[in-house]
């Protein structure tokens, strides 16, 4: 789908264009492209004289086919970060393409923070409204959404710590269960903290290399340095809260494993004491059950009380024992 943003004194109005109509678009300050067809690409491209990323090139991972320069032209890859209020997010990646303060955005998705500016963006804006402009806008919009997912997933993993450290489950197989659970849902908390440092870096990098390509003549250069900054400084923050909250995971899976682990040795350690509890008594049945002529209890009125009293006692000390030591 192709949609473009048209200027209309201090507003861009957007308009559903169909490219097979053979009409031109005139003041066309941003085409936004989404899912676009062969011939939306074709189109965009006569307009702007530039080549559109394929899909394949924008998922490039290599710093040089992800941000360069062609024929005048900025071409700048982000990854995003979407769907991540469900149980699994996924990163897409978006291609802001800037020339002559003209925007193409070229994606396969469609994220939140685009749909949230394209509402503002139709609203009256002071000043002047570029291509320029809107992708400060965009990356804004990405970095707000961001930084309230960094906040729910850290309100999330405090949860987390607070379910870990105090869990009154009395059954040990009831605890378990419960911090296998955790796990699972600390290993979600992860995934969605990796992918947000994922695209706060590259959004980082966008910045970087505009700031180093951006011409110097334009009347708002030092305006637009200054929100540059700001975007970065701003990424640069909320990288390193997500590296914070990425430590707090790391230490909450290990501290998870670690009460498993002192769940199972306490099983473990039951089973142990109950087989040295019963070993003195399986000896002395053993020994009463050999079939040896000359056994002079065999004979004894009293043999077969004795036999079980002894076994009952050779029981019970050993346990008094260890409950004394406080192995139990």
């Amino acid at each position: 789908m192709l949609r473009a943003y048209i200027r209309q004194g201090d507003r861009l109005s957007p308009t559903d264009f169909d490219p097979t109509s053979g009409t031109q678009l005139a003041g066309a300050v941003w085409y936004s492209l989404t899912d676009p067809t062969p011939e939306e690409d074709k189109f965009v491209e006569s307009c702007l004289g530039i080549d559109i990323p394929t899909r394949r090139e924008m998922q490039d991972i290599e710093p040089s086919a992800r941000l360069y320069s062609e024929n005048d032209a900025e071409f700048m890859t982000i990854t995003a970060l979407i769907d991540a209020e469900t149980d699994q997010p996924v990163k897409t990646p978006i291609t802001f393409v800037l020339r002559n303060d003209q925007l193409v955005t070229v994606r396969y998705a469609d994220p939140k923070p685009f749909r949230l500016y394209e509402r503002l963006v139709s609203r009256p804006t002071p000043g002047d409204i570029g291509g320029e402009r809107v992708m400060i806008g965009l990356l804004e919009s990405f970095i707000d959404r961001l930084a309230q997912l960094l906040e729910n997933t850290g309100d999330g993993i405090d949860q987390i710590s607070r379910e870990v450290f105090g869990n009154k489950a009395t059954k040990p197989t009831r605890k378990t269960r419960d911090l296998q659970s955790l796990i699972q849902r600390i290993g979600k908390k992860g995934d969605v903290l990796t992918l947000a440092r994922e695209s706060l870096v590259s959004i980082n990098r966008l910045v970087s290399f505009h700031q180093n390509s951006g011409s110097e003549d334009q009347k708002t250069a030092r305006e637009r340095r200054q929100e540059l900054k700001v975007l970065q400084r701003d990424a640069t923050a909320l990288s390193d809260h997500a590296a914070f909250l990425s430590d707090k995971i790391t230490f909450l899976l290990d501290a998870t494993l670690g009460l498993i682990s002192l769940e199972q040795n306490q099983i473990i350690k039951i089973f142990s004491v109950a087989a040295v509890v019963f070993l003195p008594p399986t000896l002395v049945a053993s020994v009463y059950g050999m079939n040896f002529h000359i056994m002079p209890e065999l004979d004894w009125a009293f043999g077969y009380p004795f036999a079980l009293g002894l076994m009952v006692a050779s029981a019970v000390v050993p346990y008094l024992f260890f409950k004394r030591s406080g192995w139990l």
